[in-house]
């Protein structure tokens, strides 16, 4: 399947001025398993839609390799059963009179693939996802899992180069998610169909997309790797939407809007007096160490008197909550923590794991060099190129 391309793609509905998606700017590559990811009502489904071609776009473009099949300029536009993409929705849509095997061959039947091809198709598909034992039962026989199986197999029987996923497995339980992002991986590996994939829950997207892109609002705000995301949020929408416990956040630009805000700007004058304009800083929670004594606190981190308010057991991990100048911090920990409630002590960061953001939210590039220690022009270019 060639590149999927987005360019200047907008969609508004009903002649207002809102717009639910404005200016996207998107490639998604062959074999790719992207996830749209961000807040209900951010676009992320109506940019699903636009791609699979159940909706217009308002302004812009799409291709797909070198054909256009939605342009607005040109009066393009290539309708859906045309663009070669399967779409699952949120909801199965399975046929109830029809048995398994009569849903997951039903494509095919439409475009009139001959029987021994249909079946041999079908049967693939079904072992593939371990289906083929219920083929003579109804949808309604079937549990959420199951039936969400039958119409992942639908799609891939008939062979789709894009397969559009919305939300696929938000109405599973807990168990079940995890059981079929597991499977998701298995059939991107397998198939090597590109894939997009919708989503609101962070954790799906980090353990399943090859890359992500985070929306907010009806715009694109970064584009990238998983571990790009988590590792160097664009802005502070991605670094306080991507984490849980989310990322410690603490205004900096407003000396006074709390004690804790004038420390971290004391820490910056005196550490690092070349970064200007600071807007904020961000504390990943597992980034954040808590030590009784001021000697155990590492050269050169930011640092602070904090007092423990709560230590709180999730199954396999802790997190800690820290009051530090009349302000919660939270930080977490793989290893059973020995403070207790009440216990006094100091909170501490090293200078590489803090974010820095501008006034406008944007991450601090030149914060970046500098608390890595890269200080020459070409480490500059190279963050400035990392970041574009």
């Amino acid at each position: 399947m060639p590149t999927i391309t987005l360019r200047n793609a907008e969609k508004s509905y009903g002649g207002t001025a809102v717009k639910a998606v404005r200016d996207l700017n998107l490639e998604i590559g062959d074999g790719e398993f992207m996830c749209l990811l961000g807040p209900s009502g951010c676009g992320k489904t109506t940019t699903l839609r636009m791609i699979s071609g159940l909706e217009h776009l308002s302004s812009g473009e799409i291709s797909v390799g070198d054909r256009v099949v939605d342009c607005v300029g040109t009066g393009t536009f290539v309708t859906a059963e045309k663009r070669g993409m399967g779409l699952v929705f949120q909801s199965y849509a399975l046929w109830p009179h029809m048995t398994i095997e009569r849903n997951t061959d039903f494509g095919l039947r439409l475009r009139k693939v001959p029987k021994a091809e249909r079946q041999e198709r079908v049967e693939k598909v079904m072992k593939t996802l371990g289906i083929d034992k219920y083929r003579d039962r109804y949808p309604s026989q079937l549990s959420g899992g199951q039936q969400q199986r039958v119409a992942l197999a639908r799609m891939l029987a008939v062979n789709p180069e894009v397969l559009l996923l919305d939300e696929p497995l938000s109405n599973l339980d807990a168990r079940l998610r995890l059981e079929m992002r597991a499977e998701l991986k298995r059939i991107h590996e397998e198939f090597k169909t590109t894939i997009v994939f919708v989503t609101h829950d962070q954790w799906e997207a980090m353990t399943l997309a090859t890359s992500i892109a985070v929306m907010s609002e009806g715009e694109l705000q970064q584009v990238g790797s998983p571990n790009d995301i988590y590792d160097r949020p664009a802005n502070r929408f991605v670094a306080e939407f991507v984490g849980s416990p989310p990322i410690n956040i603490i205004e900096v630009e407003d000396r006074n809007a709390s004690a804790l805000a004038g420390l971290a700007q004391s820490y910056f004058a005196r550490t690092y007096p070349q970064i200007d304009g600071i807007g904020s800083v961000g504390m990943r929670p597992e980034a954040l160490g808590f030590a009784r004594d001021v000697r155990a606190l590492p050269k050169g981190a930011i640092n602070g008197e904090a007092v423990v308010t709560g230590v709180l057991p999730t199954g396999g991990s802790w997190i800690i909550e820290l009051l530090t100048q009349q302000t919660k911090l939270f930080l977490t920990t793989h290893l059973p923590p020995q403070v207790n409630d009440g216990e006094k002590g100091f909170f501490y960061a090293k200078p590489e794991a803090l974010h820095v953001f501008d006034a406008q939210g944007k991450r601090h590039i030149g914060a970046d060099i500098q608390l890595r220690g890269e200080a020459d022009p070409s480490a500059e270019g190279a963050a400035i190129r990392a970041l574009a």
